[in-house]
């Protein structure tokens, strides 16, 4: 009977056993936290860039209005819209009759000067020819009256010098006449040089090579000459010197720092399905005060015409290319009041929280250019869970090295963006 009481407290002395050490366990467990886990990133060299987007508009790289030097009649136009021309080439041909009027009477008065000089040659042969005859008769009387005084009456002495200087002054009444009729030569030419010119004017030529994109004349059409500038009338045709382009894209004024001669900016033709290349060549150096930007432009080369003026193009315009430096992702940057900071591990994997400068920073790197090195590993996310000095287990994940930050430039109105530098 003694039998199964022994059992019992056998059983419960072993619970009694089994209950104490359990509890010493969790009283230790109690007394040991488990350490945190941190996802941490290492610091590393990488690339950081920024790149602005932009919307542009090709123009041809200029447009001239073709106006006639003189008024006239269309007796011919040669061109029409859409017609490649060269510099130089008949474009159109006027009627102005007068014109060849004008060219006559001056030719005629510029033969009539010549005939004038030649008239005034002779005259100075002839007078000279007598002048030697009077003048040599003059010096024998004189020689004759100084060997034999008496000789010769002295009135017939001061006659003959009167002949002699009478002579020499008609050689150069004739030399002058000769001079006067050089003169009216000289006159009549340039005369008729002008008027020539101005006939010559009747061809009208193509002052740049390019493409006619418009025409306002048509034959039998009374043209107005352009020669004074506060005429409204039409010009003949319209030029786009369209082989070379102007792309004009508009820079933020933001963005105005950073845009230098010579950057270069990638382009997209979406109309024609092309890629180029191109680089600034000017700008406005002036923001704009309706759209804040600044007409910037780049130079395309367009020889086979298969960009038409008026197409859009889409640019990425390169502001910032930081190489090899120092970048940690944007998850492990804390700002805490106007200072960045990050939670640093040290080498027994604790919280060290270090003030940092940032650089250029994207949507998932950032530049420090302060504040950490190479290798450094820090905390990214859920930084408000740890503590300075705090010891955690590092969970390393893998970053990217490089990254491209795009910006696009503010929407505005593109045609008055385009047009912002005319205006």
């Amino acid at each position: 009977m003694n039998k199964p009481r022994s059992i019992s407290l056998l059983v419960a002395l072993t619970c009694c056993a089994t209950c104490a050490i359990n509890g010493c366990r969790a009283g230790n467990a109690a007394a040991t936290p488990a350490i945190p886990s941190a996802r941490v990133a290492a610091a590393q060299q990488g690339d950081i860039s920024r790149v602005l987007a932009l919307a542009g508009q090709f123009q041809p790289y200029q447009v001239v209005d073709v106006h006639p030097k003189v008024s006239g009649y269309m007796r011919q136009i040669n061109v029409d819209i859409g017609d490649v021309v060269r510099e130089g080439q008949i474009l159109a041909v006027l009627e102005v009759p007068e014109l060849k009027a004008q060219v006559e009477q001056t030719s005629f008065e510029q033969k009539q000067s010549q005939e004038e000089i030649t008239r005034a040659q002779h005259q100075i042969n002839g007078a000279e020819a007598l002048h030697e005859a009077l003048h040599a008769e003059s010096e024998r009387l004189k020689q004759a009256a100084a060997t034999r005084p008496g000789l010769i009456a002295q009135q017939e002495l001061d006659d003959a010098q009167a002949k002699d200087l009478s002579s020499q002054a008609e050689v150069d009444e004739a030399k002058a006449a000769l001079a006067a009729a050089q003169q009216h030569a000289e006159a009549a030419r340039a005369d008729n040089e002008r008027v020539q010119a101005l006939e010559n004017y009747t061809n009208v030529v193509a002052p740049i090579s390019g493409v006619v994109i418009w025409r306002y004349a048509d034959t039998g059409a009374l043209i107005q000459g352009g020669t004074n500038s506060n005429s409204q009338d039409l010009p003949i045709v319209r030029l786009s010197q369209s082989s070379l382009l102007r792309l004009r894209v508009p820079v933020p004024e933001d963005d105005v720092p950073y845009v230098h001669d010579g950057d270069t900016l990638n382009v997209r033709v979406d109309a024609l399905n092309r890629n180029l290349t191109g680089k600034v060549v000017r700008f406005t150096r002036d923001v704009n005060f309706e759209t804040r930007t600044m007409e910037t432009e780049i130079d395309v080369d367009n020889k086979d015409l298969s960009i038409a003026p008026g197409m859009y193009a889409d640019t990425l315009l390169e502001l910032e290319d930081h190489k090899n430096v120092v970048t940690i992702p944007v998850e492990a940057l804390v700002l805490k009041g106007q200072q960045q900071t990050v939670y640093v591990l040290d080498g027994s994997n604790r919280i060290n929280i270090r003030n940092v400068q940032v650089g250029l920073q994207g949507q998932k790197l950032a530049e420090i250019t302060t504040g950490l090195s190479e290798g450094d590993r820090v905390v990214i996310g859920g930084q408000d869970s740890y503590h300075e000095g705090e010891q955690v287990t590092p969970l390393l994940t893998s970053e990217p090295t490089s990254e491209t930050v795009h910006e696009t430039g503010a929407t505005i109105d593109m045609k008055a963006a385009a047009n912002g530098g005319n205006s």
